[in-house]
């Protein structure tokens, strides 16, 4: 345990300090919070009495535990803050206070310097949604504007825990999601870089002996004898011409337009087509049902969606409801024209609207939708693997076959 020093405002508004112990900075703010205590100054007044580390160093061991490269911000680090940042809220610490105890205790430095920064733009006066809004590559629209509106209506500490379910509840997603996707990939990847290096490395060394024994070698051994040298001779331009094209395309998909068409082939692509209309749509329900759960109106909760789904064409059409709803028509009926929600999610998010719980009927959606999702995230993936199989042990197969089909012929000949 360490102890600290403090200076408070009791709930009164009379000034009070003295000498807490804790286990590090953030345990003494919630103690002095759960005491009706606003601490204006938290200094450390003597060092762990078993030697080990300062509360500036002895961080949490989940964090401690987890190696880092480099010095962004990840997703995670946001997820987490966001719960900590609420679970202070709702123990009556102060913002300032709170930010600069989840800061000082961050082990990552460009995280501790942004948030150490937001706590002083709060101290000068900054709203805390402003101050966040300077930092866009970190917080997002979504985020900011969910902030903002807790700050308005002084529910700021539920519109952070309600941030932190939806920002976890996407972590989760993600997870499974890429956890889905690996092993095929892995399979895959494995099995190209396998072929790549049998043709380049292994077998120009073997047709060289196969040619100086066969004057007529068969049809699938010139194949692969032919693929072979042409890899071996320019692999060289080969891999620049394939990096060029990458980056050609990365470019292009930056643009605008290449964004716009891209998300439009995602959309139409056979198999996978489906997985991501079915996740841009349940995004779009919780992140509405959210918004509105939080005290977003309709109009401004939707123009938020648009900027965040992630998907262009999903955006166009989602500005084209908005356009209707700010016109007096229901959220249901312009979503009903789009034809992109099933009739049952429409009959649910109508029955939302009439009984005055569009964000509980919102969320029922999401739910439904990823529940889709998932399901059909799973069937592509138990088919994917499989195939990457057939495709990786066919190309090895027919190396074989042009290998020993010249061994037999020599066999044959010999006697």
């Amino acid at each position: 345990m360490t102890s600290f020093k403090y200076e408070a405002i009791e709930g009164s508004g009379s000034p009070v300090t003295g000498v807490i112990e804790a286990s590090d900075r953030r345990a003494a703010l919630q103690l002095l919070g759960q005491r009706g205590l606003f601490p204006s100054i938290l200094e450390i007044a003597s060092a762990p009495a078993n030697g080990s580390a300062s509360p500036a160093q002895a961080l949490e061991p989940a964090r401690r535990s987890e190696m880092r490269f480099g010095t962004g911000i990840k997703r995670k680090e946001i997820t987490a803050f966001t719960r900590e940042m609420a679970a202070l809220l709702g123990a009556g610490i102060p913002i300032p206070q709170a930010l600069d105890g989840l800061g000082e205790e961050e082990e990552n430095p460009a995280l501790r310097e942004m948030l150490l920064n937001i706590a002083e733009s709060v101290r000068k006066g900054t709203a805390i949604s402003a101050a966040m809004d300077e930092h866009p590559k970190v917080f997002n629209k979504l985020y900011v504007s969910m902030v903002r509106v807790g700050e308005e209506a002084g529910v700021l500490q539920k519109v952070m825990s309600d941030l932190a379910e939806l920002l976890e509840h996407e972590d989760e997603v993600r997870s499974e999601v890429s956890a889905a996707i690996a092993y095929p990939a892995f399979v895959f990847g494995f099995g190209i870089f396998t072929v790549v290096i049998l043709l380049t490395v292994v077998l120009p060394k073997l047709f060289g002996m196969l040619q100086d024994m066969l004057d007529v070698l068969p049809l699938p051994t010139l194949i692969l004898l032919n693929t072979s040298a042409f890899l071996h001779r320019y692999w060289l331009v080969l891999l620049v011409a394939v990096v060029g094209i990458v980056f050609g395309l990365r470019w292009f998909f930056n643009r605008p337009d290449g964004a716009e068409l891209w998300d439009k082939w995602k959309l139409r692509l056979p198999l996978v087509g489906p997985v991501f209309s079915t996740a841009a749509l349940s995004r779009f329900a919780r992140t509405l049902g959210t918004l509105v759960k939080s005290g977003v109106s309709l109009l401004p909760a939707l123009k938020i969606v648009e900027n965040t789904i992630g998907n262009l064409v999903l955006a166009k059409m989602i500005a084209h409801v908005a356009e209707e709803t700010r016109g007096g028509d229901s959220l249901a009926a312009p979503l009903r024209k789009l034809g992109i929600f099933p009739k049952n999610v429409i009959q649910m998010i109508n029955v939302g609207e009439e009984s005055g719980k569009l964000d509980e009927m919102l969320l029922k959606v999401a739910d439904i939708e990823e529940r889709h999702m998932r399901a059909k995230t799973k069937t592509l993936v138990s088919l994917l693997a499989p195939a990457l199989i057939l495709i990786v042990g066919a190309l090895v197969g027919f190396m074989v076959i042009a290998l020993l089909l010249p061994i037999f012929k020599m066999s044959r000949a010999i006697q």
